[in-house]
C-alpha cells in the first residue's frame, strides 16, 4: 500500500523532514517527504501494518518545536517506490494563504490552564500559535486580529508584549487573551437571567449538569446542548424537548483512559479520537457500559470524542463522567451560534446557557469519523478539517462554484488545483437551513475574494439548491447527475489519472436520473468525461414518494407486491392493518403518487421492515442502519438466489427467499447477513463481468449506502482478493456531503470538452 500524508503546521525548518526520513528508513518503508508551498507531503510504502505504526507516530513523536495544525491522510495503491529520501522542495505554484481549521487545545496550554501560578490558570478561552479558534472567527484574509472577531478585545500590555516577541508562543497569534483583557463566560437561565460570571459560571454549570440539568454551552463554532450521558432521566428529556427521538448523540469524554472502559476501540479509532482534529469517532459500544441505553438506542454503537476548546476541557474534566454534547438545534435546524438565536431557540430545550462573549463569525459542527477496512472514513466533514482544500491532480482553468446536492449539504470552490470544501450545512429542508445555505456560499466568494467562472449544481430540478442555482447564476449552469457526481469525488480523491475509466458503484437512497426517475442502485462506467450506466436495480415504485424514507413499510409493501403480485403473503405484511395495506397497495398498482425508482437504499430499508425489524424510522437510514447492526450478529456465508438479465439487477429472488425463510422461523439476524452478502456477490459478479468485457480493475464505491461497514469492508477485502483496485473515500463523505467535490469535477471537465 501507499500512504499520502499531507501536513500543515510549524513543520518547515524544524527538523520535521529528518524525523520523517528515520521513522520512515526504521520501519523499512520507501517513498519520500518534501516541503511544499502548503506545509509537507509525504508518501510511504510498504505493509498496511507498518503505514499504520508510521500514521501513529507521526504525530506521537514529531519533533517537540514542531507544531501539527492538520494531518490529512488517504491510502493508495502503491506506485512501486524504492528507498526513502528527502526531495527538493517543491515550489511551483502560488503560496496560498491557507485559512487553518480550528484546532483543539495544545499540551502547553492545557499545562498553563491548569497551572495555580500561571497568570492563565483556569482561563477557559487560553490559546497560542499552536491551537485555537481559526476558521470561525476570521471575517476575512489576510488573517491578522483586525480582520477576526477578537477585534473586540484589545490586548493588555502582557498580552500585548507576547504577541509581538518573536520568540514567545504567542508570537502573532490573533486570539491571544487572559483574564485581563479577552472574552469571558457567563451562565443564565433560559429567559436570560444573569446567574452568575466567570469562574463562578463554569461551577455553577457543572454543579446543575450534575443535578440532572440541560446546559446549552456556546463553543467554537456554535452551542452544544449538553447534559449527564448516564443518566436515563436527563437524556429522555433532552430527546423529548429537541424533538429526537432516537438518532444517536455523541459523548465527550474527559480522556481516552474513560473511553477504553466503555468502547471496544482498534489503534486507528483510537488515533482518530486523539488526533489534532477531535472528531467524534463512531465505535462500539461495550455491553456493560454505563452510558444510558438512551444515548443510542437499538444500537450498538456511539460517537465519542474528547474536548477541544479550553472550556469544554473545564467543564468536562470537572463533571469527571460523560457528557452528550449534541448540536444545540431542533431537528433538521442548523446548529445555534449567536446568544440571541440560543435564548429564542432554545427555549424550552436547555434549562441553563453558559456563554461568551467572543462572536462566532461562522458556524461548524463537529466533524463525524468511522474507521472502515482499516482507513478513516469521513461521515460529516467539518469542524477540524475545513476549510482545508483537498489537491487534486490538475489546475482548473477558472474558479468553479459547486452547489451540493439536498442532503448532508456541501458546498465547494475550486481554485487551480484545491478543491475548499464548506464545512456541513445539512438537510435543506428549512428557512433556517436555505439561510445558512445561502451565507455559506456567500462567505466563501467574498473570503476567497474570487467570482466563479463555472456554476455547478445537481440535475434534480426540485432541489433546493439547483433552483437555487438557475435564480442566482443561471448563466451557463451546469446541471449534473447525482451519481455521475458521486463516483467522480470517490475518483479524484483517489487520484485517479485523467483520461481513466473504473467500474462505479453509486449505491444510495435518493438520486435523479437523465430518465426523471429516482435512480440510487447504479453501475457505471466512469470517466472524468461522462459516464455509462450499465446496470441498475429492477425499478419498483415508492408508494407516496418520500414518505417512504421515513416509513419503510411502504417500500417493504411495494417490494412484495412487485414479487409477490396479489398473492403477496399476510405473514410478511407490516402491522398497519388491512384498509392502509389495500390504499396502498392501489397507489403502487395505478402509480398515484408512486415514483418509480432504482433505489439501494431503499430496497435496505424494505427488508428491515420485511423481517419485522423497524416500519418506521425516526431518523433518515435509521431501518438500514439496524439491519446492518443485525447482521453481525450471524456467522453464515450464505447468499440469497439473484437475477441479472441485462441491465437490470433482480432482486425479486431475494425477497421470496426471505419472506420463505422468515416463515419457516430463520433467525432474522442470519436473514440480514444473508442480504448483506447478496448484495456484495451481486456486486463481485458485475465486477466480475464488467472487468472481462472492458479490461477495468478499478472499482469506485461511493453513495450512502457506503457508510455500511458490513458492506464496506467486506468489498473492499473481496474486490482485492480477485484482483481489483478498490476504491473508498478518506477525504470526504461517501455520502451526499462529497458530491460537491464531484460537481468540481464535473464542471471542470464539462467547459473544456465543450470548448473543444
Amino acid at each position: 500500500m501507499r500512504l499520502r500524508v499531507r501536513v500543515t503546521g510549524l513543520v518547515q525548518g524544524v527538523g520535521f523532514r529528518p524525523f520523517v526520513y528515520r521513522l520512515a528508513v526504521g520501519l523499512g518503508l520507501s517513498g519520500y517527504v518534501r516541503n511544499d508551498t502548503v506545509g509537507v507531503l509525504i508518501e510511504v510504502e510498504g505493509h498496511k501494518e507498518r503505514l499504520d505504526e508510521f500514521l501513529i507516530r507521526l504525530e506521537s513523536d514529531h519533533p517537540p518545536v514542531s507544531r501539527i495544525y492538520s494531518l490529512q491522510h488517504s491510502f493508495l495503491e502503491d506506485k512501486g517506490l524504492s528507498g526513502f529520501e528527502i526531495r527538493d522542495s517543491d515550489e511551483s505554484g502560488e503560496i496560498h494563504a491557507n485559512i487553518l481549521p480550528d484546532i483543539s487545545t495544545c499540551d502547553d496550554c492545557l499545562r498553563e490552564m491548569y497551572d495555580p501560578s500561571d497568570r492563565r490558570h483556569r482561563y477557559p478561552f487560553i490559546n497560542c500559535t499552536n491551537c485555537g479558534p481559526r476558521f470561525t472567527i476570521i471575517e476575512r484574509l489576510p488573517y491578522d486580529r483586525k480582520n477576526t472577531s477578537m477585534r473586540l478585545f484589545r490586548m493588555c500590555p502582557e498580552c500585548e508584549k507576547e504577541y509581538h516577541r518573536p520568540d514567545d508562543r504567542r508570537f502573532h497569534a490573533q486570539p491571544n487573551a487572559c483574564h485581563m483583557c479577552g472574552p469571558h463566560v457567563a451562565l443564565y437561565d433560559i429567559k436570560g437571567l444573569l446567574m452568575a460570571e466567570g469562574d463562578t459560571a463554569i461551577e455553577r454549570a457543572v454543579d446543575k449538569l450534575r443535578n440532572g440539568a440541560i446546559v446549552a454551552l456556546k463553543g467554537i463554532g456554535g452551542f452544544h446542548l449538553m447534559c449527564d450521558a448516564t443518566d436515563d432521566d436527563v437524556v429522555n428529556r433532552l430527546r423529548q424537548r429537541k424533538c429526537r427521538e432516537e438518532k444517536p448523540m455523541a459523548v465527550m469524554f474527559p480522556g481516552i483512559e474513560m473511553i477504553r472502559a466503555e468502547t471496544h476501540l482498534n489503534r486507528l479509532e483510537e488515533r482518530a479520537i486523539c488526533s489534532i482534529e477531535r472528531p467524534i469517532v463512531i465505535v462500539r459500544k461495550r455491553e456493560d457500559t454505563t452510558l444510558s441505553a438512551l444515548v443510542s438506542p437499538n444500537n450498538s454503537t456511539v460517537g465519542v470524542f474528547m474536548p477541544y476548546t479550553p472550556l469544554h476541557h473545564m467543564i468536562i474534566h470537572e463533571m469527571g463522567r460523560p457528557l452528550v454534547a449534541t448540536s444545540a438545534n431542533r431537528t433538521d435546524d442548523p446548529i445555534v451560534k449567536d446568544d440571541e438565536d440560543a435564548f429564542r431557540r432554545l427555549n424550552g430545550i436547555a434549562d441553563f446557557i453558559l456563554t461568551h462573549n467572543r462572536p462566532i463569525v461562522r458556524r461548524c459542527d463537529d466533524s463525524v469519523v468511522k474507521v472502515m477496512a482499516e482507513r478513516q472514513v469521513p461521515v460529516r466533514r467539518s469542524r477540524g478539517f475545513v476549510p482545508l482544500p483537498v489537491i487534486i491532480p490538475f489546475r482548473l482553468k477558472e474558479p468553479v462554484l459547486a452547489l451540493g446536492a439536498y442532503m448532508n449539504t456541501t458546498i465547494a470552490l475550486g481554485i487551480e488545483d484545491r478543491v475548499y470544501l464548506s464545512q456541513h450545512i445539512g438537510d435543506l429542508d428549512t428557512p433556517l437551513a436555505m439561510e445558512f445555505y445561502g451565507e455559506t456560499i456567500k462567505e466563501m466568494l467574498e473570503i476567497f475574494d474570487v467570482r466563479p467562472a463555472i456554476v455547478v449544481c445537481d440535475l434534480h430540478p426540485n432541489y433546493y439548491s439547483t433552483r437555487y442555482g438557475e435564480r442566482h447564476f443561471s448563466k451557463g449552469l451546469i446541471k449534473v447527475q447525482h451519481h455521475f457526481s458521486h463516483i467522480l469525488s470517490c475518483m479524484i480523491e483517489n487520484e485517479i489519472p485523467e483520461g481513466e475509466e473504473v467500474i462505479g458503484f453509486a449505491f444510495d437512497g435518493t438520486g435523479y436520473g437523465t430518465d426523471r426517475s429516482i435512480w440510487g442502485g447504479e453501475v457505471m462506467i466512469v470517466s472524468y468525461r461522462g459516464f455509462k450506466r450499465l446496470y441498475h436495480l429492477r425499478p419498483y415504485r415508492l408508494p407516496g414518494g418520500e414518505k417512504a424514507i421515513r416509513e419503510p413499510f411502504r417500500t417493504a409493501l411495494s417490494l412484495l407486491y412487485e414479487t409477490f403480485g396479489d398473492k403477496a403473503p399476510e405473514d410478511p405484511l407490516p402491522p398497519i392493518g388491512k384498509e392502509e395495506t389495500s390504499f396502498l397497495i392501489h397507489m403502487i398498482k395505478k402509480g398515484i403518487n408512486s415514483p418509480v425508482t432504482t433505489s439501494m437504499g431503499r430496497l435496505f430499508d424494505g427488508v428491515s421492515s420485511i423481517i419485522g425489524l423497524r416500519h418506521r424510522a425516526s431518523y433518515h437510514a435509521q431501518a438500514a442502519i439496524e439491519l446492518e447492526q443485525l447482521s453481525t450478529k450471524a456467522e453464515t456465508e450464505d447468499v440469497y438466489p439473484f437475477v441479472i438479465n441485462h441491465n437490470s439487477i433482480d432482486w425479486r429472488p431475494i425477497i421470496q427467499a426471505i419472506v420463505m425463510e422468515r416463515r419457516s422461523g430463520i433467525e432474522a439476524e442470519v436473514i440480514a447477513k444473508k442480504f448483506h452478502n447478496t448484495i456484495m456477490e451481486i456486486v463481485l459478479n458485475i465486477a466480475e463481468t464488467l472487468k472481462d468485457g472492458t479490461g477495468i480493475r478499478v472499482v469506485a464505491l461511493s453513495g450512502g449506502v457506503f457508510q455500511n461497514t458490513i458492506l464496506t469492508e467486506g468489498l473492499y477485502h473481496r474486490l482485492k482478493e480477485r484482483g481489483f483496485i478498490p476504491l473508498i473515500h478518506q477525504l470526504v463523505p461517501p455520502n451526499d456531503g462529497g458530491i460537491s467535490l464531484g460537481q468540481i469535477v464535473a464542471g471542470h471537465f464539462h467547459n473544456i470538452y465543450n470548448n473543444l
